[in-house]
């Protein structure tokens, strides 16, 4: 009889990064978290004929234990304006004046595929907008690298500081992930795989 392999499922307490998003229930894991993406709002919405607006979320600022704070900002809409850019930067000088070690933003927008390019030349313009001292996360989806341009997500070094690619969609992991993985290495932007916690993972 062959033996069935166990599905290898994601223990948080093995990790010391997390994304905590708006809703979501205080776990006694975060409290070993060196690094926490922070859910702060949305930018939205998705229908173009209305006007495209910050909506803020999340816990507000206080003083965190973690090293490494990034604030991040679900994304529908990228034809940001002068004042939602501002509403940002508000937020991280927020989080700053608490004592935090704020590293950044962090943009999860599902760019299409075969838009990253336009994509690519919103996150240009953003960085020369943003204060330097604040670093730019984005997140990917994993179809990124398997079927998009490589070369697009490449030519974002120096613009964008990393690339958090996510194996999962809602709370399970993506069927099929690992073929998806093994293109990775074309990749010389910076990246991390962002995992779901009790998902599958080898």
């Amino acid at each position: 009889a062959l033996a069935t392999p166990l599905e290898a499922s994601v223990d948080a307490s093995a990790y010391h990064g997390f994304w905590l998003w708006s809703a979501t229930r205080h776990q006694p894991v975060l409290e070993q978290a060196s690094t926490l993406y922070l859910h702060q709002g949305e930018i939205g919405p998705l229908d173009g004929r209305q006007p495209v607006r910050f909506q803020g979320q999340g816990i507000a600022p206080s003083k965190l234990p973690v090293k490494e704070l990034w604030l991040a900002y679900r994304v529908e809409r990228l034809d940001w304006g002068d004042t939602l850019l501002q509403n940002l930067e508000n937020q991280l000088a927020a989080w700053q004046r608490k004592g935090n070690e704020v590293r950044g933003i962090q943009i999860d927008f599902d760019a299409r595929t075969h838009q990253l390019a336009d994509y690519g030349h919103f996150l240009r313009k953003l960085r020369q907008q943003l204060p330097a001292r604040y670093a730019i996360s984005i997140t990917g989806l994993l179809d990124w690298t398997r079927t998009g341009d490589i070369r697009e997500l490449n030519a974002l070094t120096g613009v964008v500081d990393e690339l958090v690619v996510q194996t999962y969609r809602g709370r399970h992991t993506e069927p099929g992930y690992a073929r998806y993985l093994q293109t990775l290495h074309r990749l010389t932007l910076p990246f991390k795989l962002g995992l779901a916690q009790g998902g599958e993972w080898d």
